[in-house]
């Protein structure tokens, strides 16, 4: 049935996009940028195995790599309603998990995958795009030119909550029971192979959406990823306490792995300066190095379907995390917190013709910024700023930055010189983030949700300042130090005026 549907949507909405490229948008969850590509000074940790990240790493050396990527909220709701429809998360007011629909509190807002349906594109999506929910309308069906697609979990959803990390060891099982993450895969491939000839014709453009549930917890993957990363290989963290000087509220106490039973029976509190024991923290480091090389071996799958369908030359490639996760700095887990380690994920963008020799930038970037590029990648007019007041009728405008320029000079100095993100406290305290070159600077505010949704600068409740030079694990926080103070004070008035002040025109 699912194949007579696609292929009668193809028919339908067959249009002359002969020039216009296809869109192949990946996503994964939790994933930090612990990829080879990604070794140096951007790497979240100093204290790491080899990664064994090949295909992901392929792609980087053909794409726009973007080392300085950062999300605007570091949890999936509000973090996928904010790229995908190219807003932030005081304009969706998507905060939470259980947030509302954000076309009900936000606005009806155009998303990526619907403005390339409007545009001749036939849309198909699958696996983890939006956060499923409430959030998101339950996958935001607008989106979609056919029925958004889900894997079957029924029989993997017998081990969640019961185990933080497991190993595959059976091959039978898999053959008879695919992972969540497996079955999405062999669907894109499935799907590419039906959309293949009105795609290589010209016929009909696609803008086809996979995303990936790992390294996510529970990190579950097939034992050969585990022997990548031998367990005498696996270190712990340099940085295992709070940073000096945190103030409490930024603190996040990882509910979400002790939800897990062996976590539970370790009767962790998530308590600031508690920490797991050694060999559960080495078991955890390691599945989630695990987690992520089975993702990228999946990954690899459909970029070598692509060019064996003959799509590869004319293919958009987009791949994101949808924020970064800690794992065991400062004796944290999860994300959920404006520490680098949370809001720094991999984002990279190949453009046929334009990135194939790659290009790398260490230039500030939001997750913001995706919408936008992929408009002109594909060759549509840009889209226009965003209002200051009042722009939630404004069904499509962009509240980042198109990349493009980056391609054309990766070092140019006409470009934004910060990256913004939030997170809220359940005690109405919005934690604001602004990463400079060298410092990540976050005031925690009283802030006012509907019908304003603004922060009140005014009702300061702690502050932070890391220095990026002389401490890039963030482990001392020298906003209570007193010689710090002129430099708390300009920082401030960066951050209270806000990224529209950062806009390349706006500095110049």
């Amino acid at each position: 049935m699912k194949v007579f549907l696609v292929a009668f949507l193809v028919s339908v909405l067959a249009v002359d996009c002969s020039a216009k490229m296809n869109v192949l948008f990946l996503v994964s969850d939790d994933m930090r940028p612990e990829l080879a590509s990604y070794l140096g000074p951007d790497f979240p940790s100093p204290v790491h195995p080899k990664m064994h990240t090949p295909h992901l790493d392929t792609l980087a050396s053909k794409s726009l790599l973007l080392k300085r990527a950062y999300v605007q909220q570091a949890t999936c709701a509000p973090s996928r309603t904010s790229f995908l429809t190219g807003r932030r998360p005081d304009t969706t007011h998507v905060y939470h998990l259980s947030s509302p629909y954000f076309r009900d509190v936000g606005g009806n807002f155009t998303t990526i995958p619907q403005y390339f349906k409007q545009n001749g594109y036939l849309s198909v999506g699958m696996g983890k795009i939006f956060h499923p929910g409430k959030s998101s309308g339950h996958d935001d069906p607008i989106s979609w030119s056919v029925p958004y697609w889900h894997a079957d979990r029924s029989f993997w959803k017998l081990s969640h909550r019961n185990h933080s990390w497991l190993s595959i060891k059976n091959a039978s099982v898999l053959e008879h029971h695919p992972l969540i993450d497996q079955q999405i895969a062999q669907h894109a491939l499935e799907t590419l192979r039906r959309l293949a000839p009105a795609a290589k014709s010209g016929k009909q453009p696609f803008f086809l959406a996979a995303g990936f549930h790992k390294p996510h917890l529970p990190f579950i993957a097939p034992e050969q990823f585990f022997d990548l990363y031998p367990r005498d290989d696996i270190n712990l963290p340099d940085n295992e306490y709070a940073p000096w000087g945190m103030p409490p509220v930024a603190w996040s106490n990882y509910g979400e792995l002790r939800e897990y039973h062996d976590i539970a029976m370790l009767n962790a509190t998530g308590a600031i300066n508690s920490t797991l024991p050694p060999g559960v923290v080495k078991d955890l480091r390691r599945g989630y190095y695990a987690a992520l090389s089975f993702t990228d071996s999946l990954i690899g799958t459909i970029m070598d379907e692509l060019a064996v369908l003959g799509l590869a030359e004319n293919t958009i490639i987009s791949f994101c995390g949808d924020h970064g996760w800690q794992l065991g700095e400062h004796g944290e887990w999860t994300k959920h917190t404006n520490f680098e380690d949370s809001t720094h994920t991999p984002m990279m963008l190949h453009i046929p013709g334009k990135t194939d020799e790659g290009i790398v930038t260490e230039a500030l970037t939001e997750f913001v910024d995706l919408y936008p590029t992929l408009v002109e990648a594909a060759g549509f007019p840009p889209l226009e700023l965003c209002p200051e007041e009042n722009s939630t009728q404004v069904v499509l405008c962009r509240e980042g930055e198109s990349l493009m320029p980056l391609i054309d000079n990766p070092n140019t100095s006409r470009w934004k010189t910060k990256a913004f993100s939030q997170f809220p406290r359940p005690v109405g305290i919005m934690g604001y983030t602004m990463r400079t070159d060298r410092y990540r600077y976050t005031e925690w505010v009283k802030f006012k949700y509907a019908p304003k949704y603004k922060p009140a600068w005014s009702a300061l409740n702690a502050t932070e300042l890391y220095d990026h030079i002389n401490d890039p694990e963030e482990n001392n926080n020298l906003a209570v130090d007193s010689s710090s103070r002129s430099l708390v004070r300009e920082l401030s008035k960066q951050l209270h005026a806000g990224w529209r002040r950062d806009l390349p025109f706006q500095r110049n």
